[in-house]
């Protein structure tokens, strides 16, 4: 189990999520920014246009997940 927070995960805020696999985290990350969108919260929806832009490039958006993938995969387990 590793933790890494919404914030490192290109989000805006210091919630912190636990998971076994990048791929689980991510997903978890992105139900949370699925709830900020409906909350309408400003902070994240900024954080959702900038990853957004990040999208329309394919090869940057997988380098992103690849460097986010290498951060988690470094982390310590619990």
């Amino acid at each position: 189990m590793k933790k890494m927070t919404c914030r490192q995960l290109g989000g805006a805020c210091d919630l912190v999520f636990e998971a076994d696999t990048f791929e689980e985290i991510a997903e978890l990350s992105k139900k949370h920014g699925m709830e900020m969108y409906q909350k309408s919260d400003a902070a994240h929806l900024e954080a959702m246009k900038a990853m957004q832009e990040l999208m329309k490039d394919p090869a940057a958006m997988q380098k992103w997940f690849s460097d986010k993938k290498q951060i988690f995969d470094s982390l310590e387990d619990l």
